[in-house]
């Protein structure tokens, strides 16, 4: 028999995973041995968390990042065929969205492995929930190329496609560039257009606005290392 994948949710943030995790989730985790993980150094530290502490050192953690290659990945999905349930979880939020376990769940489907996502937060739609945009018709679209031109260019396609198809356009950031991501939403996008910037979420401290481009002009704010959503 084959072991299941299971997609494990993790907080969005540094508070408490049982204000955001259900305690569905909490309970599997126990009966889990093996675990795929972006970081493993954040992910014993959030399976301390939610119960393991003093049971870390008997887990094994396998890494799967952007850098890891396709051969290593497949070695996970041999523990999987061997009848070994396995644990997915990313650095933040759901795996394999926005996150390199994406590779794994693709080949465990080509495998016929069973794939069990956990219910728990997820950024893009607490972000899209949140913003009053339209909830009906959106795309994530993900990181903006990191050349200013080229991102600038891809903010107006973005908004153009936005006005004509009335669609809102989720897009992310790595946190040390979103003040200049902003700035470029600033420059680039009609005054009317609308921005949400959903910071911090489901963290104490959260903030999410929506707001014309005209209006965010005359608000000062720093994003600058703060997980971020922006909606268009």
């Amino acid at each position: 028999m084959k072991g299941i994948l299971y997609l494990i949710p993790s907080p969005l943030g540094n508070n408490d995973p049982r204000e955001v995790i259900p305690s569905a989730v909490l309970e599997l985790i126990p009966s889990l041995k093996h675990f795929v993980v972006e970081e493993v150094k954040s992910a014993r530290r959030y399976l301390s968390k939610v119960g393991l502490k003093g049971q870390i050192d008997t887990l094994q953690f396998y890494e799967l990042s952007e850098h890891t290659k396709i051969d290593q990945i497949e070695g996970y999905i041999k523990i999987l065929l061997n009848g070994v349930s396995i644990g997915l979880i990313s650095e933040a939020g759901l795996p394999a969205v926005a996150d390199p376990g994406s590779s794994l769940v693709e080949l465990a489907h080509n495998n016929g492995i069973e794939v069990r996502p956990m219910v728990g937060p997820s950024s893009l739609m607490l972000a899209l929930m949140a913003s009053g945009m339209n909830g009906q018709n959106f795309a994530f679209t993900g990181y903006l190329p990191i050349k200013p031109d080229e991102r600038r260019t891809k903010i107006k396609q973005l908004e153009r496609l936005s006005l004509s198809q009335h669609q809102s356009q989720i897009i992310i950031e790595t946190p040390y560039r979103n003040n200049s991501l902003l700035t470029d939403f600033l420059q680039v996008c009609a005054p009317k257009t609308r921005l949400c910037i959903a910071a911090e979420i489901s963290l104490p401290d959260a903030f999410i606005k929506t707001k014309t481009v005209e209006q965010w002009r005359k608000e000062k704010i720093d994003l600058n290392k703060k997980p971020c959503v922006f909606i268009l």
